[in-house]
């Protein structure tokens, strides 16, 4: 368990909050994900297919606490994750925010969890043609909104 935590703790922490966008439930997420592990108690290939779990886990506890969220109709207080992304693309990183869930959690899986395709497509279970699309039409949205910020080239 402490081997999970130290290995995957701030995949798990910067995935949820970025579901979350409060960092007091990302914390709440992580602790339940770590309690599922112990409760199930599966048994991993790998540390690849550990993390995989974990990261599936997290993601199911994160939408089903928006939906609890929504039919309670509490207003979440933003508040900022410290985490080792620099301060240049802060910006980047709050626009990837305001995408819908399906597009934000390709892109975080795929840029800050380094997921290829194929990988967040088995997570997510979706086709990975699917999974593409969805990062191409994130991209394409992330650009019309940063385009003022940074000079793209065409």
């Amino acid at each position: 368990m402490e081997t999970a935590l130290k290995e995957h703790g701030d995949a798990l922490l910067r995935l949820s909050h970025s579901y979350l966008h409060n960092i007091s439930d990302a914390e709440d997420i992580l602790q339940e994900t770590l309690i599922q592990m112990l409760r199930k108690a599966p048994v991993f290939e790998c540390l690849e297919h550990e993390k995989a779990w974990l990261l599936r886990v997290a993601i199911n506890l994160c939408k089903n606490k928006i939906k609890y969220n929504q039919r309670r109709r509490w207003e979440e207080l933003s508040e900022s994750l410290s985490c080792e992304i620099s301060e240049d693309l802060t910006f980047v990183w709050d626009t990837v925010g305001s995408l819908p869930v399906k597009y934000r959690e390709v892109i975080h899986l795929f840029y800050q969890e380094d997921m290829t395709t194929k990988k967040i497509a088995k997570l997510l279970d979706k086709q990975e043609s699917t999974v593409r699309s969805l990062l191409h039409r994130a991209r394409g949205y992330l650009k019309d909104e940063l385009k003022e910020v940074y000079d793209f080239e065409e």
